[in-house]
């Protein structure tokens, strides 16, 4: 008796955890998702000083000298209506050339543009159509020269301004 006692006890044991075991509780919560338009650009460095030093007697172009050393990235999510524009912080003087080329696989690369008379007013188109997704490490090209009877040219600096944008 004292073993069928012990047997319905642990019976009833059982089946009160089983039904404990069954019990559940939930609650629901709504999450409101958003993702804003993203354009972000940025450059590894500056390029290098670019020092005209050369040309050929009875040319009046000197030799051009170029720099390929910094590079560029982007992210953008909006679509193909995303541009990359650069101008300068003032124009150079008539004689001075100065150009810019930026690599690109998200969109179409103007080639080589001269940004030389380019400011906030009148930025030039150097990369257009370019689709969602991230640019990383992508080559900017420098050029710079000028025509000997454009004189002499003291150390300067420019700043250029490279902005990625939308102009859909």
């Amino acid at each position: 008796m004292k073993k069928s006692l012990a047997v319905i006890a642990v019976a009833i044991l059982s089946l009160s955890f089983i039904q404990e075991s069954n019990a559940q509780a939930s609650a629901n919560q709504t999450v409101n998702l958003t993702v804003s338009a993203v354009y972000k650009i940025s450059t590894s460095g500056n390029p290098g000083a670019l020092t005209i030093s050369n040309g050929t007697a009875g040319v009046d172009a000197l030799t051009s000298v170029s720099d390929n050393s910094s590079t560029y990235s982007i992210t953008q999510n909006v679509g193909n209506t995303v541009k990359i524009t650069a101008y300068l912080n003032s124009a150079l003087s008539a004689g001075y050339t100065l150009t810019l080329g930026l690599a690109s696989t998200q969109g179409t690369s103007a080639g080589s543009v001269d940004i030389s008379s380019a400011t906030s007013g009148s930025a030039v188109d150097v990369v257009t159509a370019i689709s969602r997704g991230a640019d990383a490490g992508k080559a900017i090209t420098y050029n710079f020269s000028a025509d000997a009877s454009a004189g002499t040219l003291s150390a300067t600096s420019k700043t250029v301004t490279l902005t990625l944008t939308n102009y859909g």
